[in-house]
């Protein structure tokens, strides 16, 4: 013998019951839309540039930089981040030259180490990890 089978009516509403709440629910919801939907709307000023940012300067990692670039006029690459200094001064000449008007890594924007990718997510929008999963979250 089970729970249930002592209060059968636990649980359990009517389809008048369901009705009555669904259709008082709806009513409340519809008064508060008249009320907020004559708000003026206002939206916080911003930038239709896509900032991106790669961690991880390998091929894999230029390629998708350089393909995220070229796949809006709004994306630009803000932020690059690496575990070695050589390989990420590499892909930054190379993503230089690609890149053009869409590449904006200051060497500011350049970080190195372990904890790279935390000031990479800090810089962008959108951030391209392209490392092994034991370099990044």
């Amino acid at each position: 013998m089970n729970r249930n089978s002592r209060r059968p009516d636990i649980g359990r509403a009517t389809r008048r019951e369901f009705l009555g709440k669904a259709a008082g629910a709806a009513a409340v919801g519809i008064s508060l839309a008249g009320v907020f939907g004559s708000l003026p709307a206002v939206y916080a000023a911003g930038s239709d540039t896509i900032r991106i940012g790669l961690v991880g300067c390998g091929g894999r990692g230029s390629g998708a930089a350089v393909q995220a670039m070229n796949a809006d006029p709004g994306c630009k690459l803000v932020a690059m981040g690496d575990l070695f200094r050589d390989r990420l001064e590499a892909s930054r000449e190379r993503l230089k030259a690609l890149g053009g008007q869409k590449f904006d890594v200051p060497d500011d924007r350049c970080f190195i180490g372990f904890d790279a990718y935390r000031h990479v997510i800090d810089c962008a929008d959108v951030v391209l990890l392209t490392t092994p999963p034991g370099f990044r979250p």
